[in-house]
């Protein structure tokens, strides 16, 4: 039996829920915050990382330098009209972005989160776990598998969603730490 497109789903549920942690800010500067940011460059919306070079020379610092002098305003204006809570330097050449430190109530919220995102990712992967039972279900209803074989899919579809919910409380659980130690 095939249960390459279960994990398949799986493994994608993961990434974009590592894509998503990706996003939250953690007192560290980390460009990924940008990767949603778009910037109306000539009519088109046009991510920020493919206008300007994105460097970090600081642990809260990040520094954007466009390729193009005349859309330093566009970017400015984009990051403000964003959500990512951080005003930008702008000294006509580069665009700075100083992330404060964390204050105790503030990493907490994180945490909280990242605790609900978490949650989300796991009830993704279970959903996924519930497809692929359905779907074995209904093969043993149309008499194309017995009912020990669906008996031994369930269990393999089971191994697969606690492994992946096991990834998602170890991802979860270095996220937290990188948060409150900061």
């Amino acid at each position: 039996m095939d249960y390459t497109n279960i994990e398949e789903r799986m493994k994608k549920t993961i990434n974009v829920y590592e894509e998503n942690l990706s996003e939250i800010r953690a007192g560290r500067a980390n460009p990924a915050i940008l990767n949603k940011i778009t910037v109306n460059y000539y009519g088109t919306a046009t991510p920020i990382n493919q206008m300007a070079g994105i460097s970090v020379p600081e642990a809260r610092l990040i520094v954007i330098q466009p390729w193009d002098m005349s859309v330093l305003k566009e970017i400015e204006r984009a990051i403000l009209a964003s959500d990512i809570g951080i005003t930008p330097n702008n000294d006509g050449k580069v665009i700075r972005l100083n992330f404060p430190e964390l204050n105790e109530e503030r990493r907490k919220e994180l945490v909280k989160d990242i605790k609900k995102m978490s949650e989300e990712a796991k009830v993704a992967v279970r959903s996924v776990r519930r497809d692929g039972i359905d779907e074995f279900k209904k093969m043993q209803k149309d008499s194309n598998i017995t009912e020990d074989e669906l008996k031994q899919a369930e269990d393999q579809i089971q191994k697969l969603t606690d492994k992946y919910v096991e990834e998602i409380e170890k991802i979860t659980e270095n996220k937290e730490k990188e948060i409150m130690t900061v």
